[in-house]
């Protein structure tokens, strides 16, 4: 049992966790994701062949930050199960401390699909995606451990290196820091995004990723997708997305660009764009940081104009 990419510790942890007797055909490492490796690994069990996922947390700051990552995606991915309507990965076994597979990690079942960022129809591409997350907020999951938090510090937020527009950032920000909306709290993925959606046949078939699954409003799952889309294409995608999910959701949802902009801020580290490596990982061409750039001070001038009124 070894594999180039993977130890041989985690390849018996993950042996052990589905059947011992299971032997190892493929490792594969999966492209998409940043924040942490993660491997599809092929097994054959009593001559059929299974399909898996490894996730495993390698990030040293991250983890003294959020120590139980591992099984923070865990249940996640048990409460998402709940939801119908929606394909989710299975867990199988997760190991919350890396004494056991050298490393944080979770095991679980791999979903058919790829991802796809330059769609044959980009409004049907925009629907689908619509109406996954629409389902995914449809349910009435409200009890959870972990809540949503931004990822920013507004008052930090400092775009004057890059932007063109930084006193609207500042505007952004003064925003932000102000009385937020009162809003529902809920079950959200908090990362939802086209490279987390999977598709097969033109059909959404399943969503993954769901480590920052949390307790939070709606429109931070709306407003993080907004985000990428404005980014990946143009605005006028983003409020298609918008759209397309108001209609989803009808009455049940209150739209509110507040969320829209501490998502966007969320973007913000303290340095100029830079194009996000799971999209040219998965293909995605054209991307230049620059482009990025003036893409993120269209959406917000377009984010305080709804603001204005």
């Amino acid at each position: 049992m070894s594999s180039h990419l993977l130890s041989d510790q985690a390849l018996r942890w993950v042996v052990n966790a589905v059947n011992p007797h299971a032997n190892v055909l493929a490792v594969k490492k999966l492209y998409g994701g940043v924040s942490s490796p993660v491997h599809s690994l092929t097994l054959s069990i009593n001559g059929q062949e299974q399909h898996f996922v490894l996730r495993q947390i390698d990030n040293k700051g991250w983890l003294q930050e959020q120590p139980d990552l591992t099984f923070r995606e865990a249940e996640s991915l048990r409460r998402a199960s709940l939801i119908s309507g929606v394909a989710t990965p299975e867990v199988i076994a997760f190991d919350k401390t890396g004494s056991s597979c050298g490393m944080p990690a979770l095991l679980m079942t791999r979903l058919d699909g790829e991802v796809v960022l330059e769609p044959a129809n980009p409004l049907h591409w925009v629907d689908g995606l619509a109406e996954t997350l629409a389902k995914l907020h449809s349910s009435d999951l409200a009890e959870f451990p972990w809540t949503f938090a931004p990822y920013s510090d507004a008052s930090k937020l400092d775009t004057s290196l890059w932007s063109k527009h930084p006193e609207e950032w500042r505007e952004a920000a003064r925003i932000i820091l102000g009385p937020p909306p009162v809003t529902s709290m809920q079950f959200i993925h908090r990362d939802y995004h086209p490279a987390n959606v999977l598709w097969t046949e033109g059909k959404v078939s399943g969503v993954v990723d769901w480590v920052n699954g949390c307790l939070g409003p709606a429109g931070i799952d709306v407003g993080h997708c907004r985000a990428n889309l404005a980014q990946l294409y143009d605005v006028q995608t983003a409020d298609d997305f918008l759209s397309a999910y108001q209609a989803y959701r009808g009455d049940s949802f209150t739209y509110d660009p507040y969320w829209d902009l501490v998502t966007l801020t969320d973007f913000d580290d303290g340095t100029a764009p830079e194009v996000y490596e799971g999209w040219t990982a998965l293909g995605m061409k054209g991307l230049t940081p620059q482009l990025i750039a003036e893409r993120l001070d269209s959406y917000l001038i377009s984010l305080l104009d709804r603001v204005r009124g």
